[in-house]
């Protein structure tokens, strides 16, 4: 029996007594229990279970039909921080309103992702709204802010942002450690989590399975040191799920479960996300660890009273007085969040190039052809609900300009697979498989598997016909035109053609058809390689059905591939005759790059580039439309089209958006959220973190580039004049005006950037300090201000160890984008000039380098404090600017740690002059720290130094002294 009267039940209190008065109710193993995904019921104390975790990227995802909007980012090509409030809100809503309907539904979400989209070849590029901290932060901010809601006390949804900290690739994500140098942490990462937390627009976060400088984002101090500091609001830190353990199991980074869920705790996580719904688990090795005296019952009272606090602030335990317990399914694609979607996908559309070609003039128009493998498609992703509605660009189209006006190609390579042992076809089951009882909410699709009943794709004397689609890299998927249905691998191994999309934690519908080569070359015969299984298909003796069966390419059946229509054949026929062509190419989120798959380069599928070649050569009057996850690289494209556009996938009203805005119903003001380079070279190495160093991104890139940041075409002009800036003592603040001088409506979105004019370290060409999207008719005005404290013109002076404004000119750039530069002004700031490092009296932090090569940033012990570590196979080269060496030392002091053998060493150099050289000693552990001190022959004065790391060693100090 349950009592009401408790203190935690007492609306009037506050939330802290509250919490008081409940941990005090609840035992130490009752505590424990809160700490995992899945809390139990408290029967008891009338408590009801509790899980984290509900994912709502851009629509409630994982359980069942919802409004689904643009990718994320899409939305951020939007650049409307106002837009995404209201999609937040709508979709915030929707959670509550599943919620009512479904008690799995959970109403702490894990979104917005806010991780930077510094390479486009990372897998979940889609999850990002772009590659500037600052957008990422205003739209995070937008879209956290109507997932939370504006009541003072009851949050609609509990938003926690993904994943802290420095998380932009899924090869090897567990293991990997993202070396991050002071000022790309404190310039560029930090920022785009730091806005929405000062705001207060969401709970929490979610630490990346990555390490960061050799230490697992999960026990980094990085959540002490910078997330905890911005705010005194209790946050919520949520694992990624199994990272409690990968910190054993994968990266071997502690020897015990038990001592790694002891430090998470300690280092700030309060939610364990492991073992899927069994918790037995995690609170064994929890209990584990407080006996051990490895954590203390304050850790766990202090992880409990922040995961009770974010359930008190959902109105959990106050339903009378909650203002959101009443939403209910009717608010689930409501009118308004069907309108919102299309708003939003009209908004995310981005015009690349126009040369007089759109928009389409409908009332002229007798034939358009509409081609290519996304023509007719509406692709979903990871983190997609499920659709009520859809509309794709040709549906779109049609329904505009008529069916017969309209005349489509996909362009698919329909082939036949004959084996060549017996001379047997593939051959498909024609019926179509019957999925109308199933349920598709899982809380995590990722451990739903299944086969279905359909018979399996066999070898017989009947051939049935494919349709081959390339979607790059070598992967195709095969679709069975009996029953356009994708050939798939189930749980018995078997190849079914059941599937009506590629999809799945581990997409089981692609293939690699792989060449059998022989002594005299190419046999012209094929082996199907399964992705999905890493096993080859080879056929039953006895049944003839096809499965996979082994990772032995000696084991697998041939296949002799019988073209029987080519796709760009039939894409040339379509586009000959026709007013205007719009080719539809991209990807599937599914496949080539996603969550586990990174990119292997930025290029257009091989068999997308030739359907749009046929198409062009064929008919000039060509239009591309890319509709993707990321950019490509399609420079010759350019020059040889007369438009390009690209969206990200639109979620359910993608095709009415790109309907309209190609028939100038809507004049399109999308703008670019990365950069779009010409060619993969032109991209440093995925895991190269180091933005200055690599001179990646905008800020850094200094070649030539096919699309810039935040470039967007329009059907109408804008022009900006009377620019006037003035900086007050916190602020400055650009006013603008902005006329539309065209002819049609339109959005513009002004951009407002910064640049240090003779700046004493590397600062960035540009940087993103704010942004206006706004409506204007022909000949309309509108006079902008856009602010920004003072302090961003500054940088992270490492030196110090502090942010600092450099006394200087910083030029104030306006403009379309951020090489369309419109107005230009100029802010100085005065000051002393900034103090030499104090060398002599502080020492120096070798992690807090100006300039580096050949080096990476590691742990200097399981808790806290970089350093830096050199393998041994190159010198490792460090640069400290100014010096301030007065007196002069006599000797200097190197703090190195070396786990290796074998010879190493760390040389000093002024200049080029070397001033002294150390031997470092092996210290058995690399976290062994050893001080070795060698003379210092340099005058008093300040110098730029130089070290040179020579072997297998980490360096984490040097100090120097005046006396010998």
């Amino acid at each position: 029996m349950t009592d009401d009267s408790a203190a935690f039940r007492d609306s009037r209190l506050s939330f802290d007594e509250r919490v008081d008065d409940l941990l005090e109710r609840l035992t130490t193993s009752e505590k424990i229990a809160l700490l995992h995904q899945f809390t139990p019921a408290f029967p008891h104390l009338g408590i009801s279970a509790f899980r984290t975790g509900q994912e709502a990227l851009h629509g409630v995802a994982w359980m069942g039909p919802a409004t689904v909007f643009p990718q994320a980012v899409g939305l951020g090509a939007t650049w409307h921080p106002e837009l995404l409030r209201e999609v937040g809100t709508a979709v915030g809503t929707e959670v509550r309103a599943m919620r009512a309907r479904d008690s799995r539904v959970g109403l702490n979400v894990w979104s917005p992702t806010v991780n930077l989209l510094r390479d486009p070849r990372w897998g979940r590029n889609e999850e990002g709204y772009a590659e500037d901290p600052r957008l990422t932060a205003a739209l995070a901010t937008a879209y956290s802010g109507g997932l939370r809601g504006d009541h003072p006390v009851y949050w609609r949804t509990a938003p926690l942002l993904k994943h802290w900290l420095a998380h932009n690739n899924e090869t090897d994500r567990s293991v990997t450690s993202s070396s991050v140098r002071a000022r790309v942490l404190h310039e560029y990462e930090l920022p785009a989590f730091r806005g929405p937390v000062v705001a207060g627009t969401v709970i929490g976060v979610m630490p990346a399975y990555n390490l960061v400088n050799g230490r697992p984002n999960h026990v980094g101090s990085h959540l002490r040191d910078h997330l905890r500091a911005w705010t005194d609001a209790e946050l919520v830190v949520c694992s990624d799920a199994a990272a409690p353990s990968n910190l054993v199991d994968e990266e071997h980074y502690f020897d015990t479960h038990e001592e790694s869920h002891a430090a998470a705790l300690r280092a700030g996580v309060d939610s364990f996300t492991d073992h899927d719904q069994d918790s037995s688990k995690t609170i064994a090795r929890l209990t584990t660890a407080l006996e051990a005296g490895l954590i203390e019952t304050a850790d766990i009272d202090r992880a409990a009273r922040r995961l009770l606090l974010m359930r008190l602030r959902l109105g959990e335990f106050d339903p009378d007085v909650d203002p959101y317990a009443g939403i209910g399914v009717d608010q689930i694609d409501t009118p308004h969040h069907q309108a919102l979607a299309q708003r939003a996908a009209e908004e995310a559309v981005v015009l690349l190039k126009n040369d007089a070609a759109l928009p389409l003039d409908s009332g002229r128009m007798r034939r358009l052809a509409v081609v290519g493998p996304l023509a007719d498609e509406v692709k979903l992703d990871w983190y997609s609900g499920d659709l009520i509605r859809r509309c794709s660009p040709l549906e779109g189209l049609r329904e505009r300009l008529g069916a017969g006006t309209v005349v489509h190609a996909e362009g698919a390579d329909r082939i036949l697979l004959q084996a060549v042992d017996g001379g047997r076809w593939l051959t498909v089951a024609p019926e179509t498989p019957d999925r109308s009882g199933e349920d598709s909410a899982a809380l995590n699709p990722a451990h739903v598997s299944g086969t279905t009943e359909l018979p399996p794709v066999t070898l017989s004397d009947v051939p049935s016909e494919l349709d081959l689609l390339d979607w790059g890299g070598g992967v195709v998927t095969l679709r069975a035109v009996a029953n356009r249905h994708y050939l798939s691998v189930g749980d018995d191994d078997l190849l079914r053609a059941d599937k009506e999309q590629p999809g799945g934690w581990v997409v089981q519908e692609t293939f690699h058809l792989e060449p059998v080569s022989t002594e005299g070359g190419n046999s012209g015969a094929h082996r199907l390689f399964h992705l999905g299984s890493g096993r080859y298909v080879s056929a039953d003796p006895a049944t003839g059905a096809l499965r996979v069966f082994s990772r032995d390419a000696e084991t697998a059946e041939h296949f002799m591939v019988l073209p029987v229509s080519e796709g760009a054949s039939a894409v040339a026929d379509a586009a000959r005759d026709a007013d205007a062509v719009l080719v539809v190419v991209g990807n599937d989120p599914h496949i080539n790059g996603r969550e586990t798959e990174d990119r292997a380069d930025v290029e257009l599928p091989a068999q997308q580039r030739r359907l749009v070649e046929a198409a062009r050569a064929a008919n000039p009057r060509t239009i591309l439309a890319m509709t993707s996850s990321y950019p490509y690289a399609v420079p010759d494209l350019h020059e040889e089209l007369p438009a390009l556009l690209w969206s990200a996938h639109g979620g359910q009203a993608a095709g009415h958006a790109l309907a309209r805005v190609l028939l100038g119903e809507v004049s399109p003001a999308g703008r670019l959220p990365q950069t779009w380079y010409r060619s993969t070279g032109d991209l440093p190495d995925l895991l190269d973190y180091d933005i200055i160093g690599a001179g990646a991104t905008y800020q850094y890139f200094t070649g030539p580039v096919l699309y810039p940041f935040g470039h967007g075409l329009s059907y109408t002009s804008f022009g900006y004049t009377d620019l006037r800036v003035e900086r007050s003592e916190t602020t400055v603040t650009a006013e603008f005006t902005v006329t539309n001088t065209g002819e049609r409506p339109g959005d513009e979105v002004a951009q407002l950037y910064i640049r240090a004019l003779d700046p004493r370290v590397p600062r960035p060409r540009r940087e993103l300090r704010g942004h206006w999207r706004g409506h204007l008719r022909p000949g309309e005005s509108q006079r902008v201000s856009l602010a920004f404290p003072v302090t961003e013109l500054g940088h992270w002076d490492v030196a110090h160890g502090r942010w600092t404004v450099d006394p200087g000119s910083y030029e104030i750039l306006v403009g379309r984008s951020s090489e369309a530069i419109e107005l230009r002004s100029v802010v100085t700031v005065t000051g002393a000039a900034p103090q030499p490092r104090p060398a002599l009296s502080d020492g120096i932090e070798a992690c807090a380098f100006d300039e580096c090569d050949g080096i990476v940033l590691a742990d200097r012990d399981k808790q806290r404090g970089d350093v830096v570590a050199c393998d041994g196979e190159h010198p490792g080269r460090l640069l400290f600017r100014d010096c301030d060496l007065t007196p002069a030392p006599r000797t200097v002091t190197f703090e190195v740690a070396r786990e290796s053998a074998g010879a190493a060493s760390v040389e000093l150099r002024s200049g080029e002059t070397p001033i002294a050289t150390a031997t470092v000693p092996s210290t058995g552990d690399r976290y062994t720290w050893t001080r070795v001190s060698v003379p210092v022959a340099i005058p008093a004065g300040t110098h730029d130094l130089r070290l040179i790391l020579c072997g297998s060693l980490r360096l984490n100090r040097v100090d120097f002294s005046a006396t010998g």
